[in-house]
């Protein structure tokens, strides 16, 4: 069994792969299961309909982290194994379902394979945080984004290539073969439990929540994802409709802008480090309203690739931090819970926005979703301005 302890190395690269296959099932989510959805006559506002109620599971983390933290007597190993088995079955089991023939169950594999990454992202939360310390917290959520990000990027291309060439139920069942070697890692992986007995969940839920700190930061966390989860959603419909790409060009423009979140988010989460949570957030959210509203001048992929870069960069960056500054006021002793309510309000702000803009190009237009997109992180700004953070030790 390896010792965290005295391996630290082991500690980014067991975080670092559990996030990779997240990742791998995010890109399925977001880029190859829409162009499939529209490869298969189904209208743009369908498809994003389709994909945020298949990723619902993200916006609820909390149930699966009060079922963790509950069951605390189990290890975290436990749930991240079962997990990791559930999102790999599931994908394996798409492979045999034509989403044109019964879409219900389509979406019904997707939905519980999330459900399965939910219970595996909730336990690698409250397993970081138990294991690490706040100085060193930006680099290891940037490098677990950086691993989210990696699967993200290899869902896109290579994941895209096999279903442009060889079709979407081979993709699928690649995808889900994929997944099962990496939860056998943290097999490996010694654990120590600090905390043997059930928690009194309800009572230290409340008492953190009452800290005007941890509320500011729960109102502020799902505003400020909603331009991110627009685009995130609306540019490959984008490049599919107005620019007339297919799904192996799609799929290696979003390659670029995932490299560029795993860049953005080593980066910002070392500088959030050094400089400080806040500082890093104003940062990324000044450069990101530029350059968000900039895609309306897109009208080329070379163009389009080099601003969907530049937005992937910062919106790696932005992920890394704002999840080290929720780690940052998270109680331990019920790390899955308090964690993944924060993680799910940011979720359903990133999954709110994805959902309706779909119904939002059929009603603006590109151009206008675009603009849109960058002006709501004006009042994320002003919420920021009147958040008190948490001090940060620093090194001696």
């Amino acid at each position: 069994m390896i010792d965290i302890n005295k391996y630290s190395s082991s500690k980014y690269l067991l975080f670092g792969s559990l996030y990779f296959s997240e990742g791998l099932q995010l890109a399925i989510a977001t880029v190859i299961v829409p162009i499939y959805l529209l490869e298969k006559n189904f209208p743009p506002e369908l498809a994003t309909f389709v994909i945020g109620m298949i990723m619902i599971p993200w916006a609820i983390k909390f149930v699966f982290g009060w079922i963790v933290d509950y069951s605390i007597q189990l290890s975290r190993k436990q749930f991240i194994l079962f997990g990791g088995l559930v999102s790999s079955v599931s994908l394996i089991a798409i492979a045999f379902v034509d989403p044109s023939v019964s879409l219900i169950s389509f979406l019904l594999l997707l939905f519980i394979g999330h459900c399965g990454i939910g219970f595996l992202d909730v336990s690698a939360d409250a397993w970081a945080i138990e294991m690490s310390h706040e100085k060193e917290r930006g680099k290891l959520n940037g490098v677990m984004a950086a691993g989210l990000f990696a699967g993200m990027a290899i869902g896109a291309s290579i994941i895209a290539l096999i279903a442009q060439s060889l079709g979407y139920s081979i993709a699928f069942l690649a995808a889900g073969l994929l997944i099962l070697p990496i939860i056998l890692f943290p097999l490996f992986i010694k654990e120590i439990k600090k905390i043997k007995k059930h928690q009194k969940i309800a009572l230290l839920l409340i008492s953190e929540f009452r800290k005007k700190t941890t509320q500011s930061i729960a109102v502020f966390l799902p505003i400020v994802l909603i331009g991110g989860g627009i685009i995130q959603f609306a540019v490959p419909i984008y490049m599919k409709i107005n620019l007339q790409l297919d799904i192996g060009q799609i799929g290696l423009i979003a390659t670029v802008f995932i490299l560029a979140k795993v860049v953005g988010s080593l980066v910002c989460g070392a500088i959030s480090d050094k400089w400080g949570r806040k500082t890093a957030i104003y940062i990324i959210l000044g450069l990101s309203v530029f350059f968000s509203a900039s895609l309306i001048f897109a009208n080329n992929w070379q163009l389009l690739t080099v601003l969907y870069g530049i937005i992937g960069f910062l919106s790696g960056g932005l992920l890394s931090v704002l999840m080290a500054t929720c780690m940052d006021i998270t109680n331990p002793k019920i790390g899955a819970t308090q964690f993944s309510i924060l993680m799910s309000l940011a979720n359903a702000g990133e999954l709110g926005g994805g959902a309706t803009s779909g119904t939002l190009i059929s009603l603006l237009g590109f151009s206008r979703v675009f603009l849109y997109s960058a002006w709501v992180f004006g009042p994320a700004l002003i919420i920021l301005y009147f958040i008190k953070f948490k001090k940060q030790t620093r090194k001696t």
